[in-house]
């Protein structure tokens, strides 16, 4: 169910919370921020996901506003309901930029024209009460935009419609547009203007013995048109924080797939003349496995660390990223480029990236 008039999110989570009892957290934890964060976040239901008698909210959050705000941070979360750790850390950072706000003047201010956040914590919320990474419809959502692969793809991994109850099913977009990829769209709609940049960070897990840091496209190897720009942020970043541990490059580097949710936004943005930058923030999930080897026997387990001490070090330790891509997102004309510094960063891209392609 999608539309303006929806319910408000706390009538919303006033029916399900005899519901659920104990189950959900994160959606609790969503409710919790908002709850203390009063009129400092401004909560919007772009749809309810219907899963057994339940109505389940896909709630955005915002704070200041993305109508009259020069620029916009994106975030979003639990796209893979099994990937709850980042929907977790996203949780994270809101609580502390409100913490920041009520006692940082300057810190709050930029939101009264500078800079709005809107965030997404729970995109799929019927995948994550079920602990699956697909949707109530089995569709894989990340793979679910029609947009195909140039080259081949690893099998099912890439996205397929074979059969829905296999893992990394496309479903049909032109037959039918999936509830949770309408309103991220309509978000998406609502947060670019021609005249203003929207960085978004899409928050993953579940790859590697490393954070990334991944840049469009994953259905081709050539680069981005905006390339440019990314290379101008990676280059930011990295004299900010010369001792990072992020692996900063293209998705294709890895793997192809189709039906990238932000492939498709990015191309749609930019037929509409907005500038929408998307990164992909995953992380690197086989890493916990390794350090606690039992975690292979939870399907959950190998997406989320499990100990303790693992999880809160997780949680705490995306907070200075997220406040650098806020602080880029808020002063754009200090890195982004063009003319002849643009070329000269394409070729920089080239070397790093793309050297397998003719230059």
């Amino acid at each position: 169910m999608t539309g303006p008039n929806l319910p408000d999110f706390f009538s919303v989570m006033a029916r399900l919370r005899g519901s659920l009892g104990g189950r959900f957290s994160e959606l609790f934890a969503v409710e919790q921020l908002c709850q203390q964060a009063g009129s400092m976040i401004q909560t919007r239901v772009e749809a309810l996901v219907e899963l057994n008698g339940l109505q389940l909210p896909i709630t955005s959050l915002t704070i200041g506003n993305p109508e009259t705000a020069r620029n916009c941070l994106l975030l979003t979360g639990g796209i893979h309901g099994v990937e709850r750790i980042g929907t977790q850390v996203l949780i994270a950072w809101l609580e502390s930029v409100i913490e920041r706000c009520r006692w940082d003047a300057h810190w709050q201010r930029q939101f009264d024209e500078e800079l709005a956040i809107v965030a997404l914590p729970i995109v799929n919320p019927g995948g994550m009460l079920q602990d699956m990474r697909c949707n109530p419809s089995s569709v894989d959502l990340n793979r679910h935009a029609p947009i195909d692969a140039e080259a081949d793809t690893p099998f099912l991994i890439g996205g397929h419609r074979i059969w829905r109850k296999l893992p990394w099913y496309r479903g049909h977009w032109h037959r039918h547009q999936e509830i949770e990829f309408v309103a991220l769209q309509n978000v998406v709609y609502r947060c670019t203007r021609p005249e203003s940049l929207c960085l978004v960070v899409d928050f993953h897990s579940g790859f590697g013995f490393k954070d990334h840091l991944w840049i469009p496209y994953a259905f081709r190897k050539e680069p981005i048109e905006d390339i440019a720009c990314y290379v101008a942020l990676k280059l930011l970043w990295e004299r900010n924080f010369p001792h990072h541990n992020y692996q900063f490059g293209p998705q294709a580097m890895h793997y192809l797939s189709h039906g990238d949710l932000w492939d498709y936004f990015h191309i749609q943005s930019r037929e509409h003349g907005a500038k929408l930058l998307p990164l992909t923030l995953e992380m690197g999930s086989w890493l916990w496995v390794k350090k606690h080897p039992s975690q292979i026997f939870s399907f959950a387990g190998l997406f989320n660390p499990t100990v303790p001490h693992r999880h809160a070090r997780v949680l705490r330790s995306h907070l200075i990223l997220l406040d650098f891509l806020m602080a880029a997102c808020r002063n754009p004309n200090q890195w982004l480029v063009e003319g002849e510094h643009a070329r000269q960063l394409q070729q920089m891209a080239q070397a790093l990236w793309y050297r397998h392609l003719p230059s």
